[in-house]
């Protein structure tokens, strides 16, 4: 397997693994140097990978807006979940003259055809929080941390059960990861295995069902999509914790807690606990520790409530403000700063752009008002 490699600001302050395999060169128009301008009123294309998720109508109308009151035009669509309709949508969108397209993969390798036709058509191609695998025609990439997502998820986690006071257990834990066809759902894992793993190997941590094939001691970074759930929808993961349930608590087993990567599968597993163990009930001592990601609106809702016990933060409006930096650097022909990594995506090394995510719990949730992600009435609303 290909592992990353990227070099981080000082203040960040995370070693990252040497990456693996063969690193190609620079393309003609070479990453991170001024290039052509193309000049405001240009036409920019935006491609989300799906709108039946809240963060990515946030993610594309936000900057869709942006870009709008700069003075650019913009094409935005959004894929259905479908790596085909994506693909189509790309080409629409060189078609209608597009200087600059960004990408949030619905498949970070299917998408390799369309973004390929996208550069001939003399492009620059920027991957949108998702990275573009085996291709050289991505020119930069935006993201958050990605390991520090899962790593923030299971230091939570082993704070709850207090791991690291000398807490023996053995605890009860079940482990999701993401959809396979996503290929940040494997960086999200590794940040939390690397953390839970010495648990599982010294028995402090079992996952007692059988749950793609069993997570023990012996589970590699590479059996992650064992445990995946395709295209991270709520209804797979409801089925598969009825499973785990039916299989494995159903006669009042003590379950300690569940690793979710994603707030839309968090609210699954909570669907299955309430309708296959309505014994346990939110705010006592029998409910679950479960994580998340995203700080949907759902999950907002769901700390509030006991529901679930953390999400991982992402801040999408300075996602999208980073992007747009780059967009609005690249359409005026200037150098493209502010990156501080490299990403892998088996054929080149991608320059990156990478922002800090944020643990958020009951504590510290209105920390999203302050970040203006939500207004103070719907975040009233949310939790009142």
């Amino acid at each position: 397997m290909k592992m990353m490699k990227r070099t981080l600001a000082a203040a960040v302050g995370l070693a990252m693994l040497a990456g693996l395999g063969a690193c190609g060169g620079s393309r003609s128009g070479d990453n991170g140097s001024g290039s052509e301008a193309v000049g405001k009123g240009a036409t920019i294309g935006v491609s989300m990978p799906t709108k039946s998720e809240e963060r990515w109508n946030k993610d594309g109308n936000n900057l869709k807006s942006k870009l709008e009151k700069a003075g650019y035009k913009v094409v935005l669509s959004f894929a259905d979940d479908k790596p085909a309709q994506q693909n189509a949508d790309i080409e629409n969108m060189v078609n209608k003259g597009a200087k600059i397209v960004v990408v949030a993969s619905k498949d970070g390798t299917a998408v390799g055809p369309a973004v390929e036709k996208a550069k001939d058509a003399g492009a620059k191609v920027i991957a949108y929080d998702r990275l573009i695998m085996n291709t050289k025609a991505v020119d930069y990439y935006a993201t958050f941390q990605l390991e520090r997502t899962g790593v923030l998820e299971a230091q939570w986690l082993i704070d709850q059960l207090g791991l690291e006071s000398g807490a023996k257990g053995p605890f009860n834990v079940e482990l999701f990861t993401g959809s396979p066809d996503d290929n940040n759902a494997k960086y999200f894992f590794k940040g939390a295995w690397d953390l839970l793993q010495p648990y599982f190997k010294s028995g402090v941590l079992v996952s007692p069902s059988q749950h793609g094939g069993g997570v023990n001691k012996d589970f590699k970074l590479s059996d992650w999509q064992k445990i995946s759930v395709q295209s991270w929808k709520t209804e797979q993961a409801q089925k598969d914790m009825e499973s785990i349930l039916d299989s494995t608590y159903a006669h009042g087993e003590k379950l300690d807690a569940v690793l979710s990567p994603y707030d839309g599968i968090s609210q699954g597993v909570i669907n299955a606990i309430q309708s296959k163990r309505p014994d346990m009930q939110p705010n006592s001592p029998n409910w679950p520790k479960i994580t998340g990601q995203d700080a949907m609106e759902i999950s907002v809702a769901n700390i509030s409530k006991g529901l679930q016990g953390q999400t991982v933060f992402k801040d999408v409006n300075k996602l999208a403000d980073a992007v747009y930096d780059m967009i609005i650097e690249l359409a005026e022909g200037k150098k493209v700063s502010g990156l501080n990594g490299k990403f892998n995506n088996n054929t080149i090394e991608v320059p990156s752009k990478l922002l800090d995510p944020k643990g958020i719990t009951k504590e510290n949730l209105t920390d999203l008002v302050k970040a203006n992600y939500l207004t103070q009435d719907r975040f009233d609303q949310l939790t009142k």
